[in-house]
């Protein structure tokens, strides 16, 4: 008995280490993504992944900073509480019940979203009882003072962090630029006097309206089946109330004019913000938008602004481009970061490599490297089940095709240089852009 006992205890660590340690295979043809609603109205998407004995689920509600109403920072601090005690057990209890199965679960924000995330083993031992904590976490939060006042104290703390940061109100700086009034303005940490006028039951009430299930997509990825899935899905959910989907967040308006803002930091570097309103998640022009930007900013060292502005100019070490979907249009963003005593000729440099690309657009060439490259890379996109789990909660969140994934490769390879070009005209003009330049010359 005893040789047994102490065999099955080594073969489990083995798996444990197997599990935590060595990198999931590259996933060549991922299952198809499965679909269907609990009993109380939250929305699943599971792909099974029996490879490896471990299981990742994320619930996503539609409550992020884009909810605050007019109190930023309430959206990031109720869910920074949620796993600071809940159904009872405080914020080490639950750490130290976490940590003994092997788990990991953590919360987060964003804009658009918050989220809580769960990894665990497979195995039933180790799976049932984290299952119960995602449940408690998620459903039975405790929001107590003392918690409240500690996370908000602490948020104020890394708040008086950010703005020892240039690049952290450069980015700050933007958003409020381009968005002014809209909710994708606020900081989604909040300000120091919002962050002190905040209450705890203002807390409770932004929890009750928004973490429902009706207001949720769950994610699952790993070794279970649809049966279990569906077991897992009305487990996790069971204590969170019914309610109603949130209302989607208002248009963006588009900017109609240019605007410059120049603050002071005390730093070597000066860093550069450019951009405006871009495009939502399920937007038409995604993937022409998508593709000309790798061209233009977000393919790395090939990229022409990476060519102009630090290969050919050597003006800065870090430069680039992207845009950032939202549920609205998020940002379209041009982003360097140079010397103090460069900063107009790199800024200069970077404008006119975008008026050149929207005048003549992509060539050929770099159009066919450009797709090459995505399309080659698509399969590290998805190559474990964090990251799989990250797409299809994507998917269900903002209601895109379920094949989403399977006809990616596809689409980008179809875009050609006119449909870049056309997209880039009507979505992109630089005389609307705002320019935030934070550094070291006052």
């Amino acid at each position: 008995m005893y040789t047994e006992h102490v065999t099955g205890a080594l073969r489990f660590c083995v798996r444990l280490l197997l599990v935590w340690l060595l990198p999931a295979t590259v996933v060549q043809a991922m299952p198809a993504i499965q679909h269907w609603v609990t009993e109380n109205g939250a929305r699943v998407y599971f792909v099974p992944a029996p490879e490896l004995p471990m299981l990742d689920v994320n619930i996503t509600f539609a409550a992020g900073s884009a909810r605050d109403a007019g109190h930023p920072g309430l959206a990031s601090l109720t869910s920074t509480l949620l796993d600071k005690g809940a159904a009872g057990l405080s914020a080490d209890e639950l750490a130290v019940r976490v940590e003994s199965l092997g788990a990991q679960l953590s919360s987060a924000s964003a804009r658009d979203m918050a989220w809580l995330s769960l990894r665990s083993l497979s195995d039933s031992a180790h799976l049932q009882p984290a299952l119960d904590l995602l449940r408690d976490v998620a459903g039975a939060p405790d929001f107590n003072q003392a918690d409240f006042e500690r996370e908000r104290e602490r948020m104020l703390v890394a708040l008086r962090h950010d703005e020892q940061s240039a690049s952290t109100v450069a980015d700050y700086t933007f958003f409020k630029m381009v968005y002014g009034d809209h909710p994708y303005g606020s900081r989604p940490d909040g300000t120091p006097a919002s962050l002190k006028a905040l209450t705890v039951d203002q807390v409770r009430a932004f929890y009750r309206r928004y973490y429902v299930a009706a207001n949720a997509v769950i994610g699952i990825v790993g070794d279970i089946d649809r049966a279990a899935a569906e077991a897992l899905a009305e487990r996790v959910t069971a204590k969170l109330q019914e309610g109603q989907q949130a209302a989607p967040v208002p248009p963006v308006p588009p900017l109609t004019k240019s605007a410059e803002k120049r603050l002071f930091h005390p730093s070597t570097q000066t860093h550069v913000r450019v951009g405006a309103p871009g495009m939502r998640r399920g937007d038409p022009d995604y993937f022409p938008l998508y593709v000309g930007n790798h061209i233009l900013g977000g393919g790395g060292l090939v990229s022409r602004l990476n060519k102009a502005v630090r290969e050919q100019r050597g003006l800065s070490y870090s430069v680039n481009s992207y845009f950032s979907p939202m549920q609205q249009d998020g940002p379209y963003l041009l982003s360097l970061q140079t010397r103090n005593d460069q900063v107009d000729e790199a800024l200069a440099v970077m404008r006119e490599t975008l008026d050149t690309f929207l005048d003549k657009g992509p060539t050929q060439d770099e159009l066919t490297a450009s797709v090459n490259n995505i399309t080659g890379g698509f399969p590290l996109l998805i190559e474990n089940n964090a990251k799989i789990l990250s797409y299809i909660v994507m998917i269900g969140f903002y209601g895109l095709p379920l094949d989403y994934l399977e006809t990616f490769n596809d689409k980008v390879s179809a875009v050609t240089r006119e449909q870049i070009m056309d997209a880039y005209r009507r979505r992109v003009h630089p005389a609307d852009m705002v320019t935030v330049i934070v550094g070291g010359e006052s």
